[in-house]
């Protein structure tokens, strides 16, 4: 959960547990009206703790690349493969993840190969 909708909802279930029962207790509440702030208050108690043991999600800049099992790539005459991520360097931003990529295979002369991430040219 993002950090601003954490707040959000604590904020919301502050004002739930708080509010209304407090507007009801005041007037002297008969059952209907007691049972009622009881069920909202906890109902704001369990949406507070929900919020409060969600994980936090870090925001992410730029793309998220992931690159996983990928198959066999092979060059020739000049060619490039490569098996992974593939950035332009000074572009690369994000998050990337190489995992398990196949064999990558120049043959001949200029060819050029990789596996994983590369942030060349």
């Amino acid at each position: 959960m993002s950090p601003s909708r954490r707040i959000t909802v604590i904020v919301a279930a502050l004002a739930g547990i708080v509010s209304t029962p407090l507007f009801w207790l005041l007037d002297g509440p008969d059952t209907g009206q007691l049972v009622g702030a009881s069920i909202q208050a906890a109902t704001g108690v369990c949406a507070l703790v929900w919020a409060w043991l969600q994980p936090a999600v870090p925001p992410t800049d730029g793309p998220q690349d992931a690159a996983v099992r990928t198959g066999r790539a092979e060059a020739s005459d000049g060619g490039r493969a490569h098996t992974g991520i593939h950035r332009r360097s000074g572009a690369a931003s994000g998050a990337a993840r190489a995992q398990h990529t196949g064999d990558a295979i120049a043959r001949g002369r200029g060819s050029s190969a990789g596996t994983g991430i590369d942030y060349t040219g």
